[in-house]
């Protein structure tokens, strides 16, 4: 890859704005935890919308980034709004009253575009207890952004107790479309921003060995790049894979721009996320590449 093109590729995957929609839900203090992490390492902005069905909803506690923030040893106890600013991020709190979350989500995300979603997911009987939630029709132009998944249960790799962060293997599938190389530099980017010291990314490629697409993997010594190949149905492989790596992140890439939309309709990325017990990062190659 010519050093321009990988460095406008690199930009595509950079995250000024995170979004994490809230449901007050027992396990949303996990997910805040890693929207929160990831904004106070990137500087970056942080949009938090709870939907309501009435106009009597009130933020709790439990969606509250200062207690968060003073438990981790980074505010003093009974701090001010203002002092989280001085963290070098900007909080923004949204209520929307709506009967479709999923509808009121997309629609606040057409206005207010985002580079990252942290959403947990509900895993109940094989799929998300929340796609219950019908979409009338296709949104056009939708999220366009990459969405980090907390499935409910799990407490992923940022401890919402001291905000310390604990990820050693990560899993890639790979395939010849989509194209897999935004996942490479996604997980570059993610390795170096959150300060891990090292460890495993497996790539994954599911299907004859002379298929396996070319890529370009770091050279920094610090992470060990391997790959495998499997045979067999690509959801069951990838579940496999990721119990036997331990990976404590997996990284999909989807077609198309609306890679948060996709997700939640029966793509692979949605299949495969009804079935793991880690984090999983979808990336709309669509929207990354355009």
């Amino acid at each position: 890859m010519a050093t321009q093109e990988k460095q406008d590729e690199v930009e595509k995957v950079r995250v000024r704005n995170v979004f994490h929609p809230s449901d007050f839900s027992p396990s949303s203090e996990v997910v805040l935890a890693h929207a929160l992490k990831i904004a106070l390492l990137r500087k970056a902005g942080l949009d938090m919308m709870h939907v309501a069905s009435d106009g009597n909803a009130e933020w709790a506690e439990l969606a509250g980034v200062r207690p968060m923030l003073e438990r981790w040893g980074l505010l003093p106890p009974g701090s001010r709004r203002a002092d989280v600013t001085k963290l070098g991020i900007h909080v923004r709190k949204v209520m929307a009253v709506h009967r479709d979350p999923v509808r009121a989500v997309l629609t606040y995300l057409e206005s207010n575009p985002t580079d990252l979603i942290v959403l947990g997911a509900r895993q109940e009987e094989g799929r998300m207890r929340w796609l219950q939630t019908s979409v009338a029709q296709p949104i056009s132009e939708g999220a366009g952004a990459m969405t980090l998944f907390i499935p409910e249960g799990q407490q992923g790799f940022v401890s919402r107790q001291d905000g310390s962060i604990s990820l050693a293997s990560i899993l890639i599938p790979i395939a010849q479309e989509p194209p897999p190389q935004p996942a490479i530099e996604a997980v570059r980017r993610i390795t170096d921003e959150l300060g891990l010291a090292g460890g495993t990314v497996t790539l994954l490629h599911v299907g004859k060995s002379g298929d396996i697409p070319t890529v370009e993997t770091p050279r920094d010594g610090r992470w060990t790049w391997t790959t495998i190949v499997r045979e067999g149905d690509v959801v069951e492989a990838i579940v496999q894979s990721a119990t036997e790596t331990e990976a404590g992140l997996v990284v999909m890439t989807t077609n198309g721009r609306n890679g948060f939309l996709d997700a939640l309709r029966g793509s692979h990325s949605e299949r495969v996320l009804s079935k793991i017990h880690c984090p999983l990062l979808n990336l709309p190659v669509g929207s990354l590449l355009g």
